[in-house]
């Protein structure tokens, strides 16, 4: 017998708690990570973002299963497209909004969504949060529930209680092992290799050096420094930097080693800076700004800086965010991503189905196409059968 709360602020729920369920590869679903967005307002009914996080406990009251849940008041911000979906209950006069949601805010990363205890039990508390989920959705009366970037396997029990699943596509890199950056060169074709050497060559003539900082090793000078550039760089796209100075501040005393920045400077001027975020196998790049353009500066603090840093560490992954196809002749290949959905109207929900049917096979298309780019001499293993990937 299970109990399903919800709560309305991630401290409701003890740090110890919930860090005993999180996979210590993902570090955007800490407690630590998801508090500091609450304590520095960059979540909440302004952002569109109001926190609903659901606890399941057993019958002694253990925390046994929990999801990071947000009522969603828009899309933004999520990485998994439905403004379409959200156009279609508008022009037939019904509310999209709000939605639930069940994943990190801002962060298009790739991990376990249905926190669970590590036991023989994991899929049977997995199947009964999921099952909650829906329930918590129709006492609200919400539209639909989402389930963002879900594990493979989570993705399938989700389907097999009855939910929708959708594929995406981004551009990840793994490591078989390599020795060192000139290892992992020395796979790619004569020109792939020759174009990212001289991309490297490029920010060395232009005077720029580099330098790997760990998140407790950052001076509060740099953090400024940063945020400007964080902050730059969504005014220049006509984004909303949702992210505040306070917060990258206090995950540097909380997070520490679980976060590299890479600044690059010109002089003794910093000039641009990218922030990861480091699991215990996986890095995940997730933001970049420059006061200036310089070639080819991006790719290295962004791509390369995070390579080296992997191959060094021993790290098996990089995931360095969302979409951008320029990061296949660097390395990084195609890979499937996952949500799963859940939409309360019969009709819209018969409509959306066959709309997944036919975008998985467009999203089959796109991904072997862009595995044909590969600059590597032989496809790693990993780039194999996305083709054959379905809707259940």
């Amino acid at each position: 017998m299970y109990t399903l709360s919800t709560h309305d602020a991630i401290n409701a729920i003890p740090a110890v708690d919930w860090d005993r369920l999180v996979d210590p590869d993902t570090p955007f679903l800490r407690h630590a990570f998801l508090a500091a967005m609450e304590h520095h307002g960059c979540v909440g009914q302004p952002l569109g973002w109001v926190p609903h996080h659901l606890a399941l406990r057993d019958a002694a009251g253990t925390l046994v299963a929990a999801a990071p849940g947000y009522l969603k008041f828009n899309s933004y911000g999520e990485f998994v497209f439905d403004w379409a979906w959200a156009d279609a209950y508008q022009r037939h006069g019904l509310a999209y909004y709000p939605k639930l949601v069940l994943a990190s805010p801002y962060t298009p990363a790739t991990g376990p969504r249905l926190l669970t205890a590590d036991t023989p039990r994991r899929a049977e508390y997995a199947r009964a949060l999921a099952d909650g989920a829906v329930r918590v959705a129709e006492q609200l009366g919400l539209s639909s529930l989402h389930w963002l970037f879900t594990t493979a396997a989570e993705t399938d029990l989700l389907a097999g209680q009855g939910l929708m699943r959708r594929l995406g596509c981004q551009f990840h890199w793994t490591n078989p092992g390599y020795r060192s950056f000139d290892d992992f060169l020395a796979t790619f074709t004569a020109e792939k290799r020759k174009k990212v050497r001289r991309e490297r060559r490029r920010v060395q003539e232009a005077g720029i050096s580099i330098r790997r900082v760990p998140g407790d090793e950052v001076t509060e000078a740099q953090w400024v420094t940063f945020h400007r550039l964080y902050r730059d760089t969504f005014d220049k796209r006509g984004g909303i930097p949702t992210l505040t100075l306070r917060f990258f501040q206090e995950l540097g005393q909380t997070m520490g080693r679980s976060l590299l920045l890479v600044f690059a400077a010109q002089g003794r001027s910093i000039v641009a800076a990218a922030f990861n975020l480091v699991g215990d196998h996986s890095l995940f790049g997730r933001h970049w700004g420059c006061f200036a353009d310089f070639h080819s500066l991006h790719f290295e603090a962004c791509y390369y800086q995070g390579l080296e840093y992997c191959i060094e560490a021993g790290l098996s992954r990089f995931e360095p965010g969302a979409q951008g196809e320029h990061k296949v002749s660097r390395g990084f290949l195609p890979t499937p991503t996952w949500s799963a959905h859940w939409i309360a109207d019969p009709r819209f929900r018969a409509a959306i189905a066959r709309f997944l049917a036919e975008e998985i096979q467009g999203m089959n298309a796109y991904h072997e196409a862009m595995h044909g780019h590969s600059p590597y001499r032989e496809p790693p293993a990993t780039a194999a059968g996305l083709s054959s990937i379905t809707v259940g």
